[in-house]
């Protein structure tokens, strides 16, 4: 049996990896990943994903696109940025984070009521309606879906150390024009369905 791939496949293999490029706004640089390991060793939310960013990236390469756009890997990236900062290749590495993410959510590859969609998806609703994120509710909803109860003692006792110390707040607030801000999430979303 012959292993070498022929020219098709070798097409076929960069097909999804074109796409996520192609979906990633400016340059992602992701064609130039060395696959070192410093986005995983320099991301706080390692330890939780299912593949790091480099295998990712690896996965990408090989046209694993069900696997990738299923992992909780783009959903855990908490968008610090650290690992773009500390890339030698200089790859955007957390554009290409958001990149899956919104590529899982239109191609149907998101689990409903996972516990990373439903904050992602809180968190946006969020920020759509009151301009800012709002950490009690989302605190709240997230622990109601998804939490033990036997986590519920600490998580009070964070919560409470959060509000005494006016990290929190009890009710959303909203922003300053609004309107404005919702304007230009609205057209963002046109733009990226005009993409697609």
């Amino acid at each position: 049996m012959n292993d070498a791939l022929q020219p098709e496949e070798v097409q076929t293999k960069l097909n999804f990896l074109e796409e996520v490029m192609q979906a990633t706004p400016g340059d992602s640089r992701l064609e130039m990943c060395i696959q070192c390991g410093t986005c995983g060793g320099s991301c706080p939310s390692s330890p939780d994903m299912d593949h790091t960013p480099r295998t990712i990236f690896a996965m990408i390469r090989a046209d694993m696109r069900e696997a990738v756009l299923r992992s909780n890997t783009a959903w855990f990236c908490i968008s610090c940025y650290y690992c773009t900062v500390r890339c030698p290749q200089e790859v955007h590495i957390t554009d290409l984070m958001y990149t899956l993410k919104s590529m899982a959510v239109r191609q149907g590859f998101t689990q409903p009521n996972t516990p990373w969609s439903d904050w992602s998806l809180t968190f946006n609703e969020y920020v759509y309606n009151y301009g800012r994120a709002f950490e009690f509710g989302l605190a709240t909803r997230q622990g109601l879906r998804h939490t033990s109860l036997l986590k519920y003692p600490g998580l009070a006792q964070l919560g409470m150390g959060m509000l005494t110390k006016g990290r929190m707040n009890l009710t959303p607030r909203r922003i300053e024009g609004l309107e404005g801000l919702q304007k230009i999430l609205n057209r963002a979303d046109e733009i990226e369905g005009e993409s697609q």
